[in-house]
């Protein structure tokens, strides 16, 4: 047999990782500048907010809605607190500017054709939705007909949506599109992941697929890029305790860093599929594997006998596996105990 055998290619590319600021600007600039700030020390490669107008999804001003806040449960009109939390094309270009300064990729979330083009005017490379615009077909259309690479979420959705969605898409002329597992839950219990997922996606549309994480820690990211997430993204906050309907189900500073680190070594620690030595443990062979001795002083001519040799580190002489064929030959030139016998020892 050869010394590799081949199963299936290398695994290479590491997670594309994102830091969904969202809403947790809180409608203040400086703070989603410091956020952003925050993110790429963390290590992620991209942030996203959401660049969407109030209107195009909410026209019911009696909608509440509760979340957490602080440690307590905060009541809050919807049109009005989302309205609160717009952010203008102004402020777009300069919160773009601002990642271009650090390095660090700029996404957003449009929920209209005007915003997805929008977006590909300012030099966006890539756009997605949220989970809650799957179905609708207009915006996807656009957003295929952008230019920009295209990430869907499926949260809340059935197998005949995400099959219609992808369709329009493609049907549009779209050609590059990721599709994100996602569970709509903030946030969401480990039982409710179905990360399995991940991969039947990827199979199922012919694209690579990701994970938008709503859990807490860093886990089910790191399982999610085992099953071969492409994307992980996450809701990001610079502090948990900071007023506003996401910032407690985020993660902070810390957690997103843990989790970046976490990604990028379950990717390092995946290899290859190839079954042999790799180079660094080549060294490890040669001092921890096992080479045929001299169990005691032996005298040139000698039979060797089971008795006359016996096995110690390292293994840079004959193997163990060749036992067989020691015994019996005789010794050509003497030896010392503890001596490797070499196959030029041997008559």
């Amino acid at each position: 047999m050869n010394d590799h055998v081949l199963l299936d290619s290398t695994v290479s590319n590491p997670c594309f990782i994102i830091a969904e600021i969202g809403i947790n600007h809180n409608g203040d600039i400086n703070l989603a500048k410091r956020t952003i700030e925050a993110a790429r020390n963390c290590g992620v490669d991209a942030v996203k907010f959401q660049s969407y107008e109030t209107d195009d999804f909410i026209n019911d001003d009696s909608l509440d809605y509760t979340y957490v806040s602080g440690g307590a449960k905060v009541h809050e009109n919807q049109r009005a607190m989302f309205k609160r939390l717009e952010l203008s094309n102004h402020d777009l270009i300069e919160l773009k500017h601002y990642c271009d300064a650090l390095g660090l990729e700029f996404i957003s979330t449009p929920t209209n054709p005007k915003g997805v083009d929008f977006l590909a005017s300012i030099g966006c490379k890539r756009v997605k939705n949220g989970s809650d615009f799957l179905t609708n077909h207009l915006l996807v259309s656009a957003m295929a007909r952008s230019g920009m690479q295209v990430i869907l979420s499926t949260g809340m959705s059935t197998l005949s949506e995400i099959d219609e969605a992808v369709r329009g898409f493609r049907n549009a002329g779209g050609d590059d599109l990721i599709l994100l597992h996602c569970t709509s839950l903030y946030p969401t219990p480990f039982t409710e992941l179905n990360l399995r997922r991940i991969p039947i996606l990827s199979q199922v549309f012919g694209c690579p697929a990701g994970f938008s994480d709503h859990s807490t820690g860093s886990t089910a990211a790191v399982i999610a890029s085992v099953l071969g997430a492409t994307v992980i993204e996450k809701h990001f906050t610079l502090d948990n305790k900071l007023p506003g309907p996401d910032h407690s189900f985020s993660s902070n500073p810390v957690e997103m860093a843990e989790l970046v680190t976490s990604v990028r070594c379950s990717y390092s620690a995946l290899g290859s599929t190839a079954i042999g030595l790799s180079d660094a443990e080549k060294l490890s062979r040669q001092s921890y594997r096992l080479s045929v001795v001299a169990a005691r002083n032996l005298a040139s001519g000698v039979t060797i006998s089971q008795d006359d040799i016996k096995l110690s580190r390292p293994g840079t002489g004959i193997p163990p596996s060749y036992l067989s064929t020691i015994i019996g030959r005789t010794l050509a030139s003497p030896l010392h105990r503890g001596e490797q016998i070499l196959w030029n020892n041997l008559k």
